[in-house]
């Protein structure tokens, strides 16, 4: 339950940084530009998903009340999951697109 929770949260961070990165080349930004003008858009909203989710489990993490030692683990595996997750999105999801697609322009005008 926790790591399709922590698949979704990181899905949707990917889907609107990449959209934010296509939206600026399709304004005429190079790919690196667009990329840095992405990411500085969407940091704000991925950490502040994170940072609710978080949040949100920190009761669970630390059993405060009646039963919640039974969601411990899951609680901990959410809030590991989603902290790195935070760092993977804003970091390594850019750069591999950025290196995966730097070209893509320069080969359509070489096309046309």
């Amino acid at each position: 339950m926790g790591l399709i929770m922590v698949i979704g949260i990181v899905a949707k961070n990917g889907i609107l940084l990449l959209d934010a990165d296509e939206k600026f080349r399709a304004q005429g930004a190079s790919p690196h530009d667009a990329m840095l003008q992405a990411a500085q858009r969407r940091l704000r909203p991925i950490v502040m998903t994170a940072v609710a989710a978080v949040c949100g489990m920190l009761p669970l993490a630390f059993a405060l009340g009646a039963g919640s030692q039974m969601l411990q683990p899951l609680a901990i595996a959410v809030i590991g999951g989603l902290t790195i997750s935070m760092v993977l999105s804003l970091v390594v999801t850019p750069l591999v697109y950025f290196l995966l697609t730097r070209h893509r322009g320069a080969q359509a005008e070489e096309l046309a």
